[in-house]
């Protein structure tokens, strides 16, 4: 450990301007050195803990413990002073005393108001600063002008990345992921996200931590175009684990009825899928990622193995879902215009698309394909485009065939087009609003059932590493 730093005693005094820039970088470069110590043991402390809550997380705590207040003796007492409606010192009980704690949760609501507010969009009804704090959200659906509308809606949560992001103390981007969950389910579905909802539950109110998470929502609503006009924050003490939320969305959202996705009737061989990069892991597969980092003994705060712009693995496997929201309503806006003239199918020959969740690219495609026809994908078409995490990840002993049932590999979503022609102008028209996307496959009849329904070829070129 390095010595404590300390003033000058008087015979060492700095007797030039030479002594004292010599003495200031001295002081400077042990003040750096003592604080990256503290950085590393601090890492190791939060490595130790994320190890315990994994290797505990599955058994069942003691039901009696929670209430341990209420032992034999305690409960005799209590029911020879039944009438006593005080505290042991003396004080009337209180909501703040049982663990819930309404000052903190009126001072969130105040934190969050201006995040809420900057979600405004078209059909949210009154002022900015007033979309909050009334007993419903109100979305007035005329003002969009639609003729026959159809609503969609979705809900999800985040999954246990929310223990990575608790033990990494890192709560600014969790809901992104949160809201990318449930809009990207609903745009394949062929309808613009409205509007959304969020729940957040913990144990114990911390308004710093619960603001960094209302502001990844607000900003994944604002990029997706919706309007954040409701939730609820709960406090359960004894529910939760001290430090411990969970989350829940929901979005909804609204497309034409004669432009609703996915169009079966016209989905036939020969249509072309088109993938659309991910940013990584998104939301999906994190008990599969905690599981490995676990028994491999990875240190998740330390630097990553493999190129990144992060300085912590933690941090990249944080890496926020991507949303598809503004490359794609573009598309789908032409897609509604040309249905409603009768054209086919729409300019870009869009006829579905799949998000690609739990279950990865094996599990997801075949709920957008009619039971006869098979997706055959061609993993080499975009090798050079997977982000480095995947291969990282496979090479800890997790099987190609499983990575591709687990994860999005990434592809986050697939499109599927009638023809190649309209396949190259969706895909020109997706990396000008700065998404990149691909010709990864096509489809062709099934007709060996024991083929799974999504084929994927030059699977080694994503996974070279053998398990």
């Amino acid at each position: 450990m390095p010595e404590p730093l300390t003033a000058a005693s008087p015979h060492q005094a700095i007797t030039n301007a030479a002594d004292q820039k010599k003495h200031s970088a001295a002081v400077t470069q042990q003040l750096e050195d003592e604080i990256t110590r503290l950085e590393r043991q601090l890492a190791k402390l939060r490595q130790q803990l994320y190890n315990t809550q994994h290797e505990t997380e599955h058994k069942q705590n003691d039901i009696a413990s929670a209430f341990s207040d209420f032992s034999t003796d305690d409960t005799t007492s209590a029911s020879a002073s039944h009438n006593n409606t005080t505290t042991s010192a003396g004080q009337p009980y209180t909501y703040a005393s049982s663990g819930v704690d309404i000052d903190a949760g009126d001072a969130l609501v105040q934190n969050i108001k201006p995040l809420v507010a900057a979600t405004k969009r078209l059909g949210v009804p009154g002022k900015a600063d007033e979309m909050i704090g009334g007993f419903g959200g109100v979305f007035d659906i005329g003002a969009l002008g639609l003729k026959d509308p159809v609503l969609v809606s979705g809900t999800d949560g985040v999954g246990t990345k929310l223990f990575l992001a608790q033990s990494a103390d890192n709560h600014r981007t969790i809901g992104i992921d949160l809201v990318a969950m449930s809009v990207n389910d609903i745009i394949v579905q062929g309808a613009e996200p409205l509007y959304f909802l969020d729940y957040f539950a913990t144990s114990r109110l911390h308004v710093q931590q619960a603001t960094d998470v209302v502001a990844g929502i607000a900003a994944g609503c604002k990029q997706s175009g919706c309007a954040l006009i409701g939730g609820e924050t709960a406090e359960m003490p004894g529910l939760y684990q001290p430090g411990e939320y969970d989350l829940a969305g929901f979005a909804v959202g609204a497309v034409e009825r004669h432009a609703l996705l996915p169009r079966m009737s016209g989905i036939q061989a020969g249509a072309v899928l088109v993938g659309l990069a991910s940013s990584g892991l998104h939301s999906n597969g994190f008990s599969l990622v905690r599981k490995v980092i676990s028994s491999q003994k990875v240190d998740m705060f330390s630097p990553p193995p493999f190129k990144s712009n992060h300085k912590r693995l933690v941090d990249e496997l944080l890496t926020p879902t991507k949303l598809y929201i503004t490359p794609l309503v573009p598309l789908l806006k032409a897609s509604s215009k040309a249905a409603a003239q009768n054209e086919a199918p729409n300019d870009y020959g869009i006829l579905g698309l799949a998000h690609i969740t739990g279950g990865g690219l094996t599990e997801n495609i075949p709920r957008v394909l009619p039971k006869d026809l098979q997706a055959v994908l061609d993993a080499s078409s975009w090798q050079y485009q997977i982000p480095p995490v995947f291969p990282w990840l496979q090479s800890m002993n997790v099987a190609p065939s499983e990575m591709v049932r687990t994860f999005n590999c990434g592809i986050g979503m697939v499109m599927v087009v009638d023809n190649k022609h309209h396949a190259e102008q969706a895909i020109e028209q997706l990396q000008d609003a700065g998404q990149e996307a691909s010709i990864i496959g096509s489809l062709q009849q099934w007709q060996n059932k024991d083929e799974l329904q999504v084929k994927i070829n030059n699977l080694d070129q994503l996974f070279p590493q053998r398990v």
